[in-house]
C-alpha cells in the first residue's frame, strides 16, 4: 500500500495497469486498493501541481505564522477549524516552535493578502499575533521542481 501511495503521490496520472506494474499487484488489486483508500479517507483527492509562472498568472502566495491561545476544550482544532473554512487557505498545520500555525493562502494581490490577515485571521478570538511572509520564488514543491524558462531565441537583422 505504502509504494502504491508514493507513486500516486509522484504522478497521479499513471493508469491502473502502469501502478500494478510497479507495485507488483494485478491491475485489479490497484483498484481496488484505490476504491477502499479513496472511501476511508486515506487518498483525500488528486491533484495537478502547476507552475503558474509559466502561464503568466499574477499571484501572490503568503506563509502566515499564527500565534494563539488554545480553548480549554478542544486546544487548537476549534480556532484551526475556523481558519481552514476561508476559501483563501489552502494549507493550515499546527506547529512546534515560537508560533503555533501555519496558513498557507494565496491571493491576486499583496493588498488582497494584507486584508485577509488583517480583516479575517487577525480577528478570530483566540488569535494573538501573526507575522506574514511572502513567497518570492518557487524552486521545489511536492518533490517537483521548477525549472526556469528557456530563454526566448531571438532573431536580429543587421542592415
Amino acid at each position: 500500500m505504502n509504494t502504491l501511495l508514493e507513486l500516486l503521490e509522484q504522478d497521479c496520472t499513471q493508469p491502473p495497469a502502469q501502478l500494478a506494474a510497479q507495485c507488483g499487484m494485478t491491475e485489479a488489486q490497484v483498484k481496488a486498493e484505490l476504491a477502499r483508500m479513496e472511501n476511508d479517507g486515506t487518498i483525500l483527492g488528486y491533484q495537478a501541481v502547476v507552475d503558474w509562472d509559466r502561464v503568466n498568472r499574477e499571484t501572490v502566495t503568503a506563509l502566515i505564522e499564527v500565534k494563539v491561545v488554545p480553548q480549554s476544550i478542544n486546544g487548537f482544532d476549534r480556532i484551526a477549524e475556523r481558519i481552514y473554512q476561508y476559501e483563501e487557505v489552502e494549507s493550515l498545520y499546527l506547529m512546534s516552535g515560537s508560533f503555533d500555525l501555519t496558513v498557507i493562502i494565496s491571493g491576486r494581490t499583496l493588498r488582497e493578502v494584507a486584508r485577509f490577515v488583517g480583516e479575517r485571521l487577525a480577528t478570530i478570538d483566540g488569535v494573538t499575533g501573526t507575522a506574514t511572509h511572502f513567497i518570492l520564488k518557487k524552486y521545489k514543491e511536492k518533490h517537483l521542481v521548477f525549472r526556469p524558462r528557456e530563454p526566448e531565441e531571438r532573431e536580429y537583422i543587421f542592415t
